[in-house]
């Protein structure tokens, strides 16, 4: 058995991190050409919701019309919207894991909305499904999937952030054994103004961090003001104080001490669906880009004709193909683990649970990736709109506002790109994932001056070349930095960071790749899948070396770090290209198209 062989379960499921040590299109992905009827359908409905119902009241949401959101959120369950991740037993539709997220990404067009809508079906509903037992379940899914009841979800506080278990907020438990009595207070709650269930958590005498289902009127629960927020600024954004709030026993959630587990696993799938929470507005501002550049005129032309204003549309747009193809790639991996199984057994949940923690790195990757995308790409979106992208007036100010948001909740992206190094360390360690097997031929072939090969030549042989040449790269950056500071490594964040940002370019050129390759049309690729590829590789490719270089200059000093970096050079691929050609390619496929080019919003 070879090394990469190892990054395969023994069903012949991909493990979580094994895009790293296999081969580009090795083996095929889910991606959006590959859809079934049922799903289109479902992101059609949602999409249209999101058009026709949520769009054109931007201002009054922008607001703060909190009657209106729990009125849109009525709306969506009347549709079915709300009930996707609640099993049918329950009020819930129970479907597949893509589907789920495709409803996230139609509603992403507005931020306000699309984080109520995320926060109820989301962290609000899920750690009920999940973790609640069946009286839990019969007593809240059914009004959580109709949008009779709104959910939210209490985790932060003052000194506890990124670090959930620092959280100081205290349950005791009543001298009657009746009700647990809760003393603390949240921040940041979502939702908080007009929620009805809140999943909140804290710590049973002090020390045991645990989960509770606490209603909106319970007594010694206060809702603080509206917090008033750089962006997202239409959602509804509270604190909560808990003075000797009673909380029945029986809505304990889950295990004493156990209240992590929740957590952790919200949290991870939280990340995964923000990858397909920024879709939707990438799309949306990339189409109004683009219409801005054709209508504003400069110089009696167009300012869609000048080539650094092409240059930026063809840039957002490779962006959007990257997001989208690693987002419903890691779907598709979720929901292949748990096709095996049925979604009616007792354990489908707890299946669920593995599944989503195996990809647990893919996830962070997506809430890293996608986030700064997302902001990359509304930056450029207010250039292109020049002093009109700083009006109220165009859609695109609120956007560039609201997306700043993203890189913060779900877990910083600092703490994130720790966890995707971390947890690929951690799975090498317990045998899990073949990261040092493979780390070492790396070092060999290194050694011998060879680089990686293309399986299949054709156009994208070079960025093929290029995907396999990042996962050299993070592998050989993690074995020297494992190999010199041992167990203190974690405390090196400035070198796990910057392998993080090699791994997460590794997995969008093999995404990329691979999703256009699978496209092929009679053999043919489509020349604009390939241009947005080879020009998201176009920055991906040096950024991947320097991050690298990053790692071993604070891993590494003196005649080592000079040998390593001559090593590096090895993997130096660079191949001539077009800038022009492929910016036209791209550009001109965006204005037949009237925005993206291979999706409407």
């Amino acid at each position: 058995m070879d090394a990469a062989s190892k990054a395969t379960s023994q069903q012949g499921l991909a493990l979580g991190g094994a895009f790293l040590f296999e081969e580009v299109g090795s083996a095929r992905i889910l991606t959006p050409e590959t859809f079934t009827e049922e799903q289109r359908l479902f992101f059609k409905t949602a999409l249209q919701f999101s058009r026709e119902q949520v769009l054109p009241l931007s201002e009054r949401i922008e607001a703060k019309d909190n009657a209106l959101l729990r009125q849109l959120l009525r709306q969506a369950g009347e549709l079915g919207l709300l009930s996707v991740d609640i099993p049918e037993a329950y009020g819930g539709t129970g479907l597949d894991k893509t589907t789920s997220l495709l409803l996230a990404e139609a509603m992403s067009l507005n931020g306000s909305w699309s984080v109520t809508f995320g926060a109820h079906t989301g962290i609000g509903t899920l750690p009920i499904v999940w973790f609640g037992n069946a009286e839990q379940k019969a007593k809240y899914l059914p009004k959580l999937a109709t949008g009779e009841w709104v959910a939210a979800y209490a985790l932060t506080e003052q000194g506890s952030g990124s670090d959930a278990l620092g959280a100081k907020t205290k349950a005791v438990l009543s001298p009657d054994g009746k009700h647990w009595i809760l003393n603390g207070s949240k921040l940041y709650i979502t939702n908080a103004a007009f929620a009805d269930v809140f999943v909140v958590f804290a710590k049973v005498d002090g020390d045991k961090f645990t989960g509770f289902i606490v209603e909106k009127d319970t007594p010694g629960l206060t809702v603080g003001p509206e917090e008033h927020k750089m962006g997202i600024r239409g959602s509804s954004t509270c604190p909560l104080y808990f003075e000797d709030a009673r909380v029945p026993v029986e809505n304990q959630l889950g295990e004493v001490g156990k209240g992590h587990k929740i957590a952790f696993n919200i949290l991870n799938y939280g990340r995964l669906k923000l990858g397909a929470g920024v879709l939707g507005g990438m799309k949306l501002q990339l189409q109004n880009a683009l219409r801005f550049t054709q209508e504003r005129k400069q110089f009696n032309a167009p300012i869609v004709q000048f080539p650094l204003s092409r240059e930026k549309l063809a840039r957002m747009a490779a962006l959007v193909y990257a997001v989208e193809s690693m987002t419903y790639r890691t779907a598709g991996l979720v929901d292949a683990r748990l096709g095996q199984g049925d979604k009616d057994a007792p354990d489908y949940e707890a299946r669920l649970l593995e599944a989503v923690e195996e990809y647990a790195i893919e996830s962070s990757i997506m809430k890293v990736h996608g986030s700064e995308s997302f902001g990359h790409l509304v930056d450029d979106a207010v250039q292109l709109h020049g002093g009109a992208g700083y009006i109220e007036e165009y859609p695109v100010e609120r956007s560039y506002r609201d997306a700043r948001i993203n890189r913060i909740f779900e877990g910083t992206n600092e703490i994130n790109r720790m966890l995707i190094t971390g947890m690929l360390l951690k799975r090498a360690v317990r045998g899990d994932l073949p990261l040092f097997a493979m780390a070492g031929n790396v070092a060999e072939e290194l050694s011998r001056g060879e680089r990686p090969r293309a399986r299949v030549q054709d156009a994208l042989a070079p960025q093929e070349v290029a995907a396999e040449a990042a996962k050299h790269l993070a592998l050989h950056g993690l074995r020297v930095a494992a190999e010199t500071f041992g167990p203190e490594l974690e405390q090196h964040q400035e070198v796990l960071a910057a392998l993080s940002d090699v791994v997460m370019d590794a997995f969008a050129l093999d995404s990329m790749v691979t999703r256009t390759r699978q496209a092929a049309t009679s053999g043919a690729l489509d020349p604009v899948r390939v241009a947005m590829t080879q020009l998201y590789a176009l920055d991906a490719i040096p950024r991947a070396y320097d991050r690298t270089r990053r790692a071993l200059c604070a891993t590494l000093k003196g005649g080592a770090l000079d040998q390593e970096l001559e090593r590096l050079g090895t993997l130096d691929v660079f191949t001539p290209y077009d800038p022009a050609a492929l910016r036209e390619t791209v550009v001109a496929a965006l204005e037949s198209a009237g925005g993206y080019p291979l999706g409407a919003v």
